[in-house]
This record gives structure tokens, C-alpha cells and sequence, in this order.
């Protein structure tokens, strides 16, 4: 199944029970109609409707559907049919999440989440969440609002996109024909995630790295087999390929772990911080250190140290043939 074709089932989906609850012993072929799909397409979705159900997920607790000839009707609807009933908690929660969701532009239909938000709300009697703020901390710059516009057209339309991204673990630009899948926010960042025909992978490419997009007249055709990263664990995830480096970030280099995927991050007081971070290549990690002089050291591993050491010493000594620039002595 595709994205296009997930992102149309799962609402049908949702829909499903409580239209059947109104309508028992429909015929299926009525009801495909009515949902736009084939027959077939709709028994497919009713096969998967009949593993969805309660936690437990035992005899009794998943939806049970009766079919009579080329009707259906919907024997138990595991609750479905309940009005939705939040806890102060679970309210505070979902509308702090779709206010942060309301903020990011280009990512939901920003109309579709004012109104849910109106709806909870008035539910729980205009509960504000108290002592909460609701704030993405990360704000997206101007020059990103033409690149999100454009992804968001090429997504909508189902259009391939031809990007210049910046990858900074290599630290190159690359030009790049994608197919699109989705759009995602992810700690307060917009990521694309499309089919790299370049890379031949699934790729997710961060909004605010992307130089230059064109959404082409050709139609995005991501292969049956391009899946969605699963994103519960944290967007990226580690890569036995990849060498890990401990470094020690001074306040004026903390910027480097918002920029950077980093791991285990750990306070050190007065605004120092110890990450882990992720490399691939060696000779990167080494100009990435130098170039920020004493905002950043690295405690591990004794290769990168050495290496950091030497491209420094050599530096030293190749400054010492410099003439003087500065002011002369009188």
C-alpha cells in the first residue's frame, strides 16, 4: 500500500463503523459506492477492520461484522459508537499537540485543527491548560516558506519534485529528482520524506536544508515498496556504519546539538553540555570541530582526538611562516 493510497484508507476507515452501525445489512456494493472505492477494495477494508479492536485484542474485543449474502452489519463496534470521553490530562495533552500542530505551517489542514481545538474546548468547558505554553521554540525562517510552500504543492498533487538539499554529515550539495510520501513535524522541524531515485532509498530531507525545490509536471511514483519511516523511537536511528564521537559543547557551540541528530545529551552546568554524535566521515567531523576552535572538544574516540590534533598542530605550523598582521610594537 502506498502513502497515497494509506493516507485515503485510513479515514475511510474511521468511517466505516459508525456509517454501517447506520445503515445494517447494507450492501457492500452500495456502501463501496457511497465511499467512492471498488467492492473488493471495501472487503479488504472490512478484513482489516476485523482485527482492529480493544487492548487485549482477544475473542470480544475486536470489532465483529456480519455478512448475509452481499450485506454487512456490524455486530460489535468495540465502543466506536461512545462518545469520545477525555480526562483533564488526556484533554490538556491533545490540545497542547494541536496547538503545536496549528503553529507549523504546511503540515494539517490548519482550519480542520482550529476547529477540533474549538470542539475540545467547549468539551471539557474552555479548560485552558494551566501553566502550559504553547510554543514550537523553533521558528520557521523566511527564506523556508517558498521551499514549504512547493513541497506541500508537490505532496498535494502527487507531483516529483527536483530538489538542491544540503547534507551536512557530508557537508556537499547534491541536485536530486524525489517522488514525495509525506510531509512530517518532528520536534518542531518539517521534514519531506520521499523516494531518492538518486539514492534509490527513502530519504527524509529537512525543509530548512533544501536550496532550491521545482515541483515537475511528471507524476510521483514512489515504488510499492518505499515504507514510511517508523518515527516512535526518535527520527533517526543508529547506524552500525556510522563511528560515534563524545564531545563537550561550551555554551556557544549548544547550537550544534539542535542542528546536528546528537544522543545522550547531558548537562554539565554553566551552560556545557556532553553529547554523543554520529559521523560518517572522518575528515568531516574534523573540519566540523576545528571550525568551531574552543566552542567544541571531542573526549572520544582517541582516533578522532589524534586526528583533531594533528590537523591542528599543522595549522600552527604552517601560521608560523605567516607575516604578522597585527598592530606593530613601537
Amino acid at each position: 500500500m502506498n502513502n497515497s493510497s494509506a493516507n485515503e484508507r485510513l479515514p475511510r476507515l474511521l468511517a466505516l463503523v459508525p456509517y454501517l452501525l447506520a445503515r445494517p445489512g447494507i450492501p457492500v456494493e452500495e456502501a463501496a459506492a457511497d465511499f467512492e472505492v471498488t467492492p473488493r477494495q471495501l472487503r479488504k477494508d472490512l478484513e482489516l477492520l476485523w482485527m482492529c479492536g480493544l487492548p487485549g485484542y482477544g475473542p470480544g474485543d475486536l470489532i465483529d461484522l456480519s455478512f448475509e449474502g452481499d450485506t454487512i452489519t456490524v455486530v460489535f463496534d468495540a465502543g466506536m459508537s461512545r462518545p469520545l470521553r477525555l480526562t483533564a490530562a488526556e484533554a490538556t495533552a491533545l490540545l497542547v499537540a494541536l496547538r503545536a500542530l496549528g503553529e507549523t505551517p504546511g503540515i494539517a489542514d490548519q482550519a480542520a485543527v482550529r476547529r477540533a481545538v474549538a470542539k475540545i474546548e467547549a468539551a471539557v468547558g474552555k479548560a485552558q491548560p494551566a501553566g502550559v505554553a504553547v510554543g514550537l521554540g523553533l521558528r520557521e525562517a523566511p527564506e523556508t516558506t517558498p521551499v514549504r510552500d512547493a513541497v506541500s504543492d508537490g505532496v498535494r498533487r502527487g507531483r516529483a519534485l527536483r530538489l538542491r538539499y544540503y547534507t551536512p554529515s557530508r557537508d556537499e550539495i547534491t541536485d536530486r529528482v524525489v517522488d514525495p510520501m509525506r510531509m512530517l513535524l518532528v520536534d518542531g522541524r518539517n521534514y519531506l520524506e520521499a523516494w531518492c531515485r538518486t539514492a534509490d532509498d527513502v530519504r527524509l530531507f529537512r525543509l530548512d536544508r533544501i536550496d532550491r525545490v521545482v515541483v515537475l509536471d511528471e507524476a510521483a511514483t514512489p515504488p510499492s515498496h518505499a515504507t514510511p519511516t517508523d518515527t516512535s523511537e526518535g527520527l533517526f536511528q543508529p547506524d552500525s556504519s556510522q563511528r560515534t564521537a563524545v564531545l563537550v559543547l561550551e555554551p556557544d557551540g549548544r547550537w550544534i546539538a539542535e542542528y546536528y541528530p546528537v544522543e545522550d545529551v547531558t548537562e554539565l552546568g554553566e551552560g556545557r553540555m556532553r553529547v554523543r554524535m554520529r559521523y560518517a566521515d572522518t575528515a568531516w567531523m574534523v573540519r566540523l570541530l576545528l571550525g568551531h576552535g574552543g566552542e567544541v572538544s571531542v573526549e572520544r574516540p582517541a582516533e578522532l582526538v589524534a586526528a583533531v590534533t594533528r590537523q591542528a598542530e599543522a595549522a600552527l605550523r604552517r601560521a608560523d611562516h605567516l607575516p604578522a598582521t597585527g598592530p606593530q610594537g613601537g
